[in-house]
This record gives C-alpha cells, sequence and structure tokens, in this order.
C-alpha cells in the first residue's frame, strides 16, 4: 500500500470518477453512505435486473437511494449531467454500457464541478473517458469466508499515483476498513464527503 487510503477514498466530491470490475457495483454501494444528500442511482431502463433500495441497507438509509432509468445512454448521461450540476444529490452513480466519449466524459466533470457533487460511472473494461478524475478496477477475494473482502485497484489517478488496497465493509460502523498487511495496524477510510 504505497499511498494512504484515506487520502484517495472516499472520492473527492466535485469531480466524475469511474469504477470497472466485478465488484464495481458493490465499489459504488459503499460509496452511498459518505454524503448526507441522496443518491441518485441513474441505469438503463433495459435492464432486467432493478436495485432494489432495501439492498442497500447494509450501507446507507434505503429512503435516501433514488432510482431513475433511461431508454438510451444519452438519456442516461443527460440525466446524471443534470443532476450533478444541481447540487441536491451527494452522489450521482451511472451505469453506462457503451463507451464514454471524451466530450460526455468532459461534459459529467463540469457538471460534478458546477454541483459540487460526486459522480461514479460504474462501467465495462475499456470503456471510460480520459477527462475523468479516478479510475477503479474492483474485484472481490474469496478467502476466509468474508463476501465483502475487496481488491480496489486505482488505475488512473489525475492527482497522484496508482495502488491498490484490500478492503472489508463494517456494516455495523457502515465504513471501509482497509485490510493491513501481517504486522500493520488497520486504517479506516474517513466517512466525510
Amino acid at each position: 500500500m504505497s499511498a494512504d487510503f484515506a487520502t484517495c477514498y472516499p472520492l473527492k466530491r466535485g469531480r466524475a470518477h469511474e469504477v470497472c470490475g466485478p465488484g464495481a457495483t458493490y465499489f459504488a454501494a459503499t460509496c452511498c453512505n459518505f454524503s448526507d444528500k441522496p443518491v441518485l442511482w441513474v441505469c438503463p431502463s433495459w435492464q432486467q435486473e432493478m436495485l432494489n433500495p432495501e439492498g442497500f441497507a447494509a450501507y446507507c438509509d434505503p429512503a435516501r437511494l433514488l432510482l431513475a432509468r433511461a431508454a438510451s445512454q444519452i438519456d442516461l448521461l443527460a440525466v446524471s449531467e443534470e443532476a450533478l450540476r444541481s447540487g441536491t444529490v451527494g452522489l450521482v452513480v451511472t451505469e453506462i454500457f457503451e463507451p464514454l466519449s471524451l466530450t460526455h466524459g468532459r461534459r459529467l466533470q463540469l457538471a460534478a464541478e458546477a454541483g459540487r457533487t460526486t459522480g461514479l460511472i460504474l462501467m465495462p473494461e475499456g470503456m471510460g473517458s480520459n477527462a475523468t478524475e479516478t479510475r477503479w478496477r474492483c474485484t472481490p477475494l474469496a478467502a476466509g469466508g468474508d463476501s465483502t473482502l475487496q481488491c480496489w485497484e486505482l488505475i488512473k489517478n489525475k492527482s497522484g499515483t496508482f495502488t491498490d488496497w484490500v478492503t472489508r465493509w463494517d456494516a455495523a460502523a457502515r465504513r471501509i476498513i482497509v485490510v493491513s498487511k501481517t504486522g500493520e495496524r488497520p486504517r479506516v477510510a474517513r466517512t466525510a464527503g
């Protein structure tokens, strides 16, 4: 762990970030508790699976989770941009299914800055934009029977170095715990957004 996890997470407010990998939805769920404002989750309307706010109870108050569905990627991005710019939500999570162009990535970045809101784009690997502040790859780890154990890799970072952490979720405290190397004391990510 070459950089202090708490300086990189929670995600920088007023910026757009990206996450990919099989643990991307889990990563986004853990971000939902880092603001007192509501969270807007925008996903394609054609997806058969729909998020259930009650399933987020271990991460945040389900009443704070707003769900929106859009018919096309252009509509997903338009809804997300407006929500980011408004500043009325603390986090906007957007599930994309096509590559994100530099223009669209930059528009989301400018909207996040204007609204001082955090944007998080869930995407398939390789579909991100160069405009994003950070890009994470999240992978579940099957170790010790802990289903919340994850490897979080920072694979793009405009403000610093690339690194990775092994994390787990403390449901009682609603916070991320960084699993320490042997002989190190565990670190806790800050929960102030």
